[in-house]
């Protein structure tokens, strides 16, 4: 990050030798790099899986988790395979990773989805356990071999929020004809518990939360050109409720009118950076929609997907069908913003593709969103090495723009079109290059790959110009 400084130092400060970063001198960034990173610090189809877990994981202390991982190292060495604290160790050597991708990157306003909390955001035991047992201390490029250690980084300013996942809807949403408080597919959104699969920001700089704007009530029936889906799937290959017949709505008439449109939040988050007259002010517009896969006989998560990105379409716009948590309607009115988050969605394949789904399409083509990052071979395109040389089974023709190893561009960190970008990228090292052992390294887990090493998503960002 290039930066200036506005002195404002007194001149006993100058004289007793203060350095550039006294609490006196404001410092004024010429650049600010967002990015998006999907951590994956949430245990996938584990009906046992609890915040209180992950409250644990990030309050280990240094000594301990060197204990773990020297356990860890010990009993690899002697063939051992299934020691005690074997798992516990490999999720202290995904965090590490996680926070080695994190300071080698050294991004000033950081999302990080799936990164869980209480549900309802007030618990920051975890958030601040990140910063303080893992993010201030110096990991390394070389996972568990060591050495090339990265410098720590500090955010003094950080935001978990309320989400959808895991918040029982007292309803029967999956119709199978029972209301389950521990069925995470009759929840707002999926989830195992309250607060699983939940985002959180972090900030080098100040985040308005005086005027910041959440969206996680927004009915989904409000939405523009919101669609009941319909049992479409008649040919016997997947289940058919049993109270359910072919052209049914999924939802019944009462569930529609309270389903939610956000699988954990919407979020308007500015930031407040520092300029030689004041500040200025980029919005930080975050969410993490339902996946696009796992429809049953109807095309439910599909249509939320696309409605869940398409929001994002309208709130730039200043629908004023948009209402946010507060009651307050009407959409975006600032000048510049940063669309952030995993979208789970590719507007360059896939089901972006088909008018009916087409959300992530609509937002990436909207004419305030700045057009050389949000598509491919223009000037700003995030791309890697590492996804270029990664199997492309699927067909992707953009294979060097892939952020996830599942095989699409998902994760996002596009900024609006006023603002002038210095440069994009996708954190996603190939063979033989630095920080490799970061994404793949086959001692670990039982593929030493994706979420076992650290993430199934990669670190994607954008650098804007902001003095």
């Amino acid at each position: 990050m290039k930066t200036k400084f506005l002195a404002m130092l007194v001149a006993s400060a100058l004289l007793s030798g203060c350095g550039s970063n006294s609490d006196d001198t404001v410092l004024i960034p010429e650049n600010v790099k967002f990015a998006s990173f999907n951590v994956s610090f949430a245990h996938d189809n584990d009906s046992t899986e609890n915040f209180e877990q992950w409250i644990g994981y990030m309050n280990l202390s240094l000594s301990e988790q060197n204990a773990l991982i020297q356990e860890w190292k010990d009993n690899l060495e002697q063939g051992i395979t299934d020691g005690a604290n074997e798992k516990l160790a490999e999720r202290v050597i995904q965090i590490r990773n996680i926070a080695a991708i994190i300071q080698k990157n050294r991004p000033d306003v950081l999302l990080l989805t799936e990164f869980n909390n209480d549900g309802e955001g007030q618990n920051y035991e975890a958030l601040n356990g990140f910063q303080k047992n893992y993010l201030s201390i110096a990991q390394s490029m070389n996972s568990v071999d060591g050495g090339d250690l990265l410098e720590p980084i500090q955010y003094p300013f950080v935001q978990n929020y309320a989400t959808n996942t895991g918040l029982h809807s007292n309803m029967d949403l999956d119709n199978t004809g029972d209301i389950d408080p521990k069925d995470p597919d009759d929840a707002f959104g999926f989830g195992y518990y309250h607060g699983h699969y939940a985002f959180a920001l972090m900030s080098k700089y100040e985040i308005d939360t005086a005027n910041t704007r959440t969206f996680q009530t927004f009915k989904r029936k409000d939405l523009p050109n919101a669609v009941n889906p319909e049992i479409n799937v008649c040919d016997g290959s997947k289940p058919m409720p049993s109270n359910m017949a072919c052209g049914d709505t999924w939802y019944s008439s009462e569930e529609w009118a309270e389903v939610r449109l956000s699988s954990k939040n919407h979020v308007d988050a500015p930031i407040l950076i520092p300029t030689e007259n004041g500040h200025k002010i980029i919005h930080a517009l975050m969410s993490h929609p339902t996946p696009s896969g796992f429809d049953s006989v109807s095309d439910n998560n599909k249509y939320r997907n696309s409605d869940e990105n398409v929001f994002w379409h309208h709130y730039i716009k200043n629908n004023d069908a948009i209402y946010d948590d507060a009651g307050k309607f009407g959409g975006f009115t600032g000048e510049s913003f940063v669309v952030m988050g995993d979208l789970n969605a590719d507007a360059e394949f896939g089901n972006a593709k088909d008018a009916r789904f087409d959300g992530v399409f609509e937002l990436m083509n909207d004419s305030l969103v700045n057009q050389d990052v949000a598509h491919v071979g223009q000037p700003k395109t995030p791309e890697s090495t590492g996804a270029t040389q990664e199997n492309n089974s699927k067909g992707h023709p953009y294979p060097e723009t892939r952020t996830a190893t599942f095989g699409s561009r998902v994760d996002y960190a596009v900024p609006s079109a006023d603002l002038d970008v210095v440069d994009t990228g996708v954190y996603w090292q190939a063979e033989g290059e630095e920080g490799r052992l970061l994404f793949n390294d086959p001692r670990v887990g039982v593929r030493g790959t994706d979420k076992e090493i650290s993430s199934d998503h990669r670190f994607v960002w954008a650098t804007v110009k902001v003095n």
